[in-house]
């Protein structure tokens, strides 16, 4: 029987299943996974995996531009919150993570601030934000693709993602003889996303998951 493995791009995943006001939890995360492989073209066929891609928070201080305080960014809610999802994904069964780095970049000045229509703005330090991102995600899909594919693993990637960056993986799946099905959630992608995916998959042709008694 031919197998399949899922492939979550988490920090879209987040966005897609949550909201500032409203965090994902790996509670949705689960029920996500767990309804997509109902869907019709994978409920016959045999998982191998369910990959999940993300970085830890950033947890170091730093000194905040105009101001003598400093800013602790492990003690955030934002940090808290995603390093219990990443450990808690870790334990469901038949699920692996994959981190890349998180990097602090300095501090910007908020966008909404530099749209005004001024020749000059008073900067203070609410005004202040830190530029913070990851690294080396992209690369650990890359790298299982290119496992996955290369040794037979699996003959199916599916890839939850609205990311056009990730294309040239789509392509060497695909030239290796892999099928690349597309989990875009009803995101906007550009039209080269789609054109190197087999299918699209719908999470609306998946059935909805019982409600747990209790």
């Amino acid at each position: 029987m031919r197998s399949y493995a899922i492939l979550l791009d988490g920090g879209f995943l987040k966005r897609k299943l949550g909201s500032p006001a409203d965090p994902a939890t790996p509670e949705r995360v689960k029920q996500f996974t767990d309804r997509l492989v109902l869907h019709p073209v994978l409920r016959d066929l045999t998982l191998h995996r369910v990959y999940y891609y993300d970085a830890l928070p950033f947890t170091e201080s730093r000194s905040i531009p105009l101001s003598r305080d400093q800013a602790h960014f492990g003690s955030t809610d934002v940090a808290v919150r995603n390093k219990k999802l990443i450990q808690a994904v870790t334990r469901f069964p038949f699920y692996a993570t994959r981190l890349g780095e998180t990097v602090f970049r300095g501090w910007g000045i908020r966008s909404e601030r530099l749209r005004e229509k001024s020749d000059a703005i008073t900067i203070t330090k609410a005004d202040i934000q830190p530029l913070i991102g990851q690294k080396g995600v992209d690369m650990r899909i890359g790298l299982d693709v290119a496992s996955l594919t290369l040794k037979h693993i699996v003959q199916i990637i599916v890839l939850v993602t609205g990311d056009s960056d990730f294309v040239p993986v789509m392509k060497f799946a695909r030239r290796e003889g892999a099928q690349l099905y597309l989990v875009t959630l009803g995101h906007g992608i550009r039209d080269n996303l789609e054109d190197h995916a087999d299918l699209m998959l719908k999470l609306e042709d998946c059935p909805e998951q019982p409600a747990s008694a209790g």
